[in-house]
């Protein structure tokens, strides 16, 4: 599969996905370890702390991290798909589970309660059955597979 046009899609995807990945582990930290303590000066009595916002690019970084994300893990999906090593149908649930986190997840969840929904974690799920299907199946392949020398 590496050397097939299939290869060359599952790499990029997969550089895409990384790249978006590596964008929204800023936003991530924050969220973890930042909101905590706003949340603990808030009920402190410290309610101008809910004035805080974040600059600009911060916003552009998570946007931009976020899309990439989405499309790398669904073109990651499409080209498991297409591959003829690999389960189609992992590829399917695959990319499904990456439209049910991101869009029904995350930007839904943006544009509604201002946090992530219980579809980012059936998302979640969907894509890890996927994730084992297709270790399970390459697992299978590779000891399967002839043994070439030379």
């Amino acid at each position: 599969m590496a050397n097939s046009r299939t290869g060359r899609l599952a790499i990029a995807s997969m550089v895409t996905a990384v790249a978006g990945t590596a964008l929204l582990l800023v936003p991530a930290v924050i969220s973890t370890f930042a909101t905590p303590a706003i949340g603990k000066a808030y009920l402190g009595g410290n309610q101008d702390v809910m004035q805080l916002e974040f600059p600009a690019s911060m916003t552009g970084a998570f946007l931009l991290g976020l899309l990439l994300a989405f499309f790398g893990t669904v073109l990651l999906g499409i080209a498991v798909w297409h591959s003829h090593v690999l389960p189609h149908w992992a590829g399917a649930l695959w990319a499904a589970g990456a439209v049910v986190f991101y869009v029904l997840g995350v930007v839904l969840g943006q544009a509604t309660t201002g946090s992530s929904l219980p579809t980012q974690a059936a998302g979640a799920v969907l894509m890890a059955g996927a994730g084992g299907w297709i270790a399970w199946s390459g697992s299978r392949q590779a000891t399967t597979a002839p043994d070439r020398i030379g």
